[in-house]
């Protein structure tokens, strides 16, 4: 009995994994002790094994990184972010959040002994991280109060390490709200940046702390810097943290989630048709830059540009996307729908009638869409022999060998 006890008392300080969740003790030169922290993995990770993963550093992860894990494989599974390794530091045993993020009140910047675990994270947990996963170049790292303050010494360096910031609760420092903002000019990468407090908050100097970083943030005009704040009415200290963290997931994530009808008006809507097709194409690039996700374009933002392409310049860009289409989705009708009606609207009904067969056959005909599909092809064959009969089509007679789209 008193053996299992023993392994009882053992098994929480070993290695041991439970729903991707590895628990390790992790040996710290720097900090000379072990320390504990937890590594999630997404289920893919074992069977897709080309694919490079975001890293999410947790702080206070005795209580943040399991809400942080359940958000993020929330935001994964409906295709909003990319799924990510998420990494736990606990830091509540003994306390040691306080020494590890302290800071000096006259300086407002880290203590010999705060300096110690900032080394610690960014010299061996994440070179440790890096070398043992698929990590990509995208990492986001996560406090609460004190902790929340010391994530941004992070965002101070001249060379980032993380591309995105969630204070939930900040206890900043003095004299950080300046250095911040100071920062924020120097940006050449994007960089995300979440605050959050709430009418919990009763400290009149955390109040001003946190309005002083706020208000010089909301005025800041670098297109490089993605910035929101929560002000959360009627919340509690605790429950602003299940709040806060998937409206951060919203603002970090916005490039890799599909185009929003915010987006297509703010920044599409406007487009020509050349530059919508290469804005669709370099959203996927930097998909597959900052996230490592070799996502092929969703068919939800072809749908999203499509009246673009459709209605503006005589639809001359059609057959150009359809071709692109082809390419991403082979087994699909909707690139051979849209060169087929490229070659429609230009009179050439012999190749429209080419192009629209070919879809049909992609969606078979006891595909539900097959009749609605068909009908395409129905309406080219009958502009087809009103052509021969000489008579009207859309209003116009051209000759069939007179066609602009040949």
């Amino acid at each position: 009995m008193k053996k299992l006890v023993l392994l009882l008392i053992f098994i929480p300080f070993s290695i041991f994994s439970q729903d991707n969740i590895t628990i390790k003790n992790f040996n710290s030169a720097l900090l000379n002790t072990e320390r504990i922290i937890k590594i999630y993995v997404p289920d893919s990770y074992e069977t897709e094994k080309e694919k490079n993963y975001p890293v999410a550093v947790i702080l206070d992860a005795d209580y943040l990184f399991d809400i942080y894990v359940a958000n993020a494989k929330l935001f994964a599974s409906t295709d909003e972010a990319p799924e990510q390794i998420i990494v736990g530091i606990i830091q509540n045993q003994h306390k040691e959040r306080y020494d590890d993020c302290d800071y000096s009140i006259d300086t407002g910047l880290p203590t010999e002994e705060s300096t110690k675990f900032y080394g610690f994270l960014r010299d061996e947990l994440l070179p440790f991280v890096d070398d043992n996963y698929r990590t990509s170049m995208f990492k986001t790292i996560v406090g609460n109060t004190i902790t929340a303050n010391f994530i941004n010494y992070y965002f101070l360096e001249a060379n980032h390490i993380f591309n995105a910031y969630i204070n939930i609760n900040p206890s900043y420092a003095p004299g950080i709200a300046e250095k911040i903002e100071a920062k924020t000019q120097t940006l050449t990468e994007d960089v995300f940046y979440y605050v959050c407090t709430g009418d919990f908050t009763k400290s009149k100097k955390k109040k001003k702390a946190i309005n002083d970083v706020v208000n010089l943030l909301k005025l800041s005009d670098i297109e490089k810097f993605h910035f929101k704040f929560d002000n959360f009415k009627g919340a509690t200290k605790t429950s602003s943290i299940g709040q806060s963290i998937p409206s951060a997931l919203s603002l970090i994530f916005r490039p890799y989630s599909g185009i929003s009808k915010e987006e297509f008006d703010k920044v599409i809507a406007n487009m020509s048709p050349a530059e919508a097709i290469e804005y669709l194409e370099k959203k996927y690039v930097e998909i597959d830059y900052l996230f490592g996700s070799n996502l092929k374009i969703r068919e939800h933002d072809i749908y999203m540009v499509e009246p673009i392409i459709i209605d503006k310049e005589d639809g001359n860009y059609l057959e150009e996307f359809g071709k692109m289409i082809n390419r991403l989705y082979p087994d699909s009708p909707l690139g051979d729908y849209y060169i087929g009606l490229y070659y429609e609207t230009g009179y050439n009904y012999k190749k429209a009638l080419k192009y629209y067969k070919n879809g049909y056959a992609k969606i078979g005909s006891d595909n539900e869409n097959a009749d609605a599909y068909y009908q395409n092809i129905e309406r080219v064959l009958d502009k087809k022999r009103a052509l021969k009969l000489g008579l009207p089509v859309g209003g116009e007679e051209p000759a069939e060998d007179n066609q602009e789209k040949n």
